[in-house]
């Protein structure tokens, strides 16, 4: 782990760290952690971008109470493989959560996402009732959450830096983005201040493996969700046909994909089912981590 503002972050990290283990995934390292009882249901998180399943260590003890909880730090993020000449895509980390929870004997399950994880849920949701359609075997998805994020392209907000990421001048813009200019970021994204040292544990874990170079391949992720925006879409409208209860849980001070968004999925979704989360922005799970476990723990438990 490199060198960090705040030690004390590198010291948190290293005992997250210590709880879990890899997965190989076609030559690649997945770092993750499988908390809980393996006789129980099973909760899969999956993180945003930048950051990582870190992120969750918030909330995780109070639903490692009552499920198996799965989290994995996607390709590219956190202590997983961060290879410079992988073709990143939303399609490549669906195939990788899939073939984790095969490894792990995981045949169904709920899910709670954030960011970049709504994305790569809407597509694990569109295979799911591809499956169905089919009759063929496969994961299960039984409920799902979403957090703050892009789920219609049309109201995705990106700030400065996703939008310089995409240009063609991405790979000079990792190399000048410092410590600094990630905390202003998330000054920026967050209407709450987050705890002591938790932008010094993203950098950390962003610096592992040279995270940053990695990034504008990553970023193309806002590109996808316009290519495929009917198929994800379609998926979230489709949810409740299926049997798939969705509670999304959303801050809506958050400037990328805050109230406005909210407002735009009461229009396409069918008897749509949000929780508000007043004076909350991007990272709710961070800035309000009791209000989120409020919100989703009665949902989740529903039968």
């Amino acid at each position: 782990m490199p060198s960090d503002p705040h030690p004390p972050a590198l010291q948190a990290i290293e005992t997250w760290r210590a709880g879990g283990a890899t997965f190989d995934w076609n030559g690649q390292d997945i770092w993750y952690r499988d908390e809980g009882g393996a006789d129980r249901p099973v909760l899969v998180m999956i993180h945003g971008f930048p950051t990582a399943s870190w992120d969750w260590r918030h909330i995780l003890p109070a639903f490692a109470a009552d499920y198996r909880v799965i989290m994995m730090d996607l390709l590219g993020f956190g202590l997983s493989a961060k290879p410079r000449r992988f073709p990143y895509s939303i399609l490549a980390q669906a195939d990788m959560v899939e073939a984790l929870l095969a490894e792990l004997g995981v045949a169904r399950c709920r899910i709670l996402a954030h960011d970049y994880g709504d994305t790569v849920t809407q597509e694990l949701l569109a295979r799911h009732g591809e499956r169905a359609d089919r009759q063929q075997p496969g994961l299960r998805i039984d409920k799902v959450v979403l957090l703050n994020g892009g789920l219609f392209p049309e109201t995705h907000l990106p700030v400065r830096l996703q939008k310089l990421l995409i240009s063609p001048l991405g790979p000079l813009v990792v190399k000048f983005f410092t410590f600094e200019k990630m905390e202003a970021t998330f000054r920026h994204i967050c209407a709450r201040p987050l705890p002591d040292g938790e932008v010094a544990g993203y950098w950390a874990l962003l610096q592992h493996r040279n995270g940053r170079a990695v990034m504008p391949r990553l970023i193309r992720y806002m590109e996808e969700r316009r290519r495929h925006r009917e198929r994800w879409v379609g998926a979230l409208r489709d949810a409740a046909r299926r049997g798939i209860p969705v509670r999304l849980i959303d801050g809506t001070e958050d400037p990328v994909s805050g109230g406005h968004m909210v407002a735009r999925y009461r229009e396409l979704i069918p008897d749509p089912d949000v929780v508000e989360l007043a004076g909350v922005g991007h990272y709710p799970q961070t800035e309000a981590p009791d209000a989120v476990i409020d919100a989703a723990r009665p949902f989740l438990a529903e039968p």
